[in-house]
């Protein structure tokens, strides 16, 4: 039996976290699930039955983890980028992972075990490459004063650009 799916998988340290996080995201993303834990035996290093490893799977991506310790905490330098197709999935994302972690801007979100998320609606990729400069430039401000990514603003600060620099 195969343990992957892919042949490049993220592997992540928590610090005697990883079966409550894997059930917190497993939780959230569709298509998700636990795929194995190793636990502990009387062997050690740890309590036995404790957690030392898994692999978990969300949205069809296959993550690894290893409960190693408080050694190496999560930090913004690696972060994973959810694209969204409306607001409505904008906001599901944002406020589950969000629960007991802490927000930040620009779609930046830090869920409760130091891990952090991009939550960005595919509207926003399309708006700031928009080929009428003032528009790109307009949703770009517009979303770097937003903390969780409202479309409905970035469009319409695109849209407040094109009017005033359009001719007549």
């Amino acid at each position: 039996m195969s343990l992957a799916s892919n042949h490049i998988q993220p592997c992540l340290w928590f610090d005697d976290t990883l079966e409550e996080a894997a059930r917190f995201y497993t939780g959230i993303f569709p298509n998700s699930s636990i795929d194995h834990l190793s636990r502990y035996g009387d062997a050690g290093p740890g309590t036995p039955g404790s957690v030392m490893a898994g692999a978990f799977t969300l949205d069809g991506l296959t993550f690894r983890g290893i409960n190693g310790g408080p050694a190496f905490p999560f930090t913004e330098a690696v972060s994973f980028s959810v694209t969204c197709d409306d607001q409505s999935e904008v906001d599901y994302y944002w406020d589950s992972l969000a629960d007991g972690g802490e927000e930040s801007v620009c779609g930046w979100v830090k869920d409760r075990f130091g891990l952090s998320w991009q939550i960005v609606p595919a509207r926003l990729y399309e708006l700031v490459a928009d080929p009428v400069p003032e528009r790109a430039l307009a949703a770009t401000r517009a979303m770097l004063g937003m903390r969780r990514i409202v479309v409905a603003e970035l469009e319409a600060a695109a849209d407040a650009a094109a009017a005033a620099t359009a001719p007549g």
